[in-house]
């Protein structure tokens, strides 16, 4: 197949680097960013598409409109959990993640459900996935035993460059815990910071960052030790 085009409505892609490197550039096919598909001609089948170049509002821009001939069109609408057995029981959904709120655990806030992989957010990585799962399975023996015990203590909250955080909640703040985030937007250079109030507890450094690739942060075992109240992670630009 001729691929004439890869259109993203967003600046940037939200799609793995690596996946861009491998599926796009090596085969010569452009990326055009900022750009929308206005209009797709054909009656029997397609015949070509009409796209355009988008403003700062994603409204197409008129005299930017250039006709791609073509006999198939792909869509990709991106990927959101599938919840409605978790909005069913009565468990509260992150709005940004679409997925439930849970702590280091994976518990939801109705004790002795918990969630995990794709339910609880879009992974990049199976082996996110299969992590969440092995630490939600154990949790759920712990709590099946009686095991699992503590109050929530603290909470996390999405700062300057940082699109949500899970867990977004902590009980048991002595042992380690794996923040995972994503950003708002592509950066280089960045330095992340974990604070409590105006104590920084934990920093992480990275050389590019993307929306489309999830990022991992682990707090060392006693770095939240008798920590209760908000956890802000942010990033600042190196």
């Amino acid at each position: 197949a001729k691929v004439h085009a890869c259109v993203e409505l967003m600046p940037y892609s939200g799609g793995l680097t690596r996946n861009i490197v491998q599926c796009l550039e090596d085969f010569d096919i452009p990326l055009y960013l900022s750009h929308t598909i206005t209009r797709i001609h054909g009656k029997n089948r397609v015949e070509g598409v009409t796209i355009a170049k988008v403003d700062e509002n994603r409204q197409p821009i008129e005299e930017t409109k250039r006709y791609i001939p073509c006999d198939t069109l792909l869509l990709s609408v991106g990927l959101i959990p599938e919840n409605e057995l978790t909005r069913a029981a009565g468990i509260p959904i992150d709005p940004i993640t679409n997925g439930a709120i849970v702590d280091e655990n994976c518990q939801t806030q109705v004790a002795g459900i918990f969630a995990c992989g794709n339910v609880l957010q879009v992974h990049d990585l199976v082996d996110y996935v299969s992590q969440e799962a092995e630490r939600a399975g154990n949790a759920a023996a712990d709590y099946i035993s009686g095991n699992l015990a503590g109050e929530k203590v603290a909470e996390t909250v999405a700062g300057n460059g940082v699109r949500y955080v899970i867990p977004q909640r902590i009980q048991n703040t002595e042992q380690e815990v794996s923040l995972f985030l994503r950003v708002t937007k592509p950066f280089g250079a960045v330095r992340f910071t974990i604070k409590i109030g105006e104590t920084v507890i934990a920093t992480a450094k990275r050389m590019k960052v993307a929306p489309g690739e999830m990022e991992k942060i682990t707090l060392k075992a006693g770095a939240l030790a008798g920590c209760s109240g908000i956890i802000t992670v942010s990033l600042e630009e190196l």
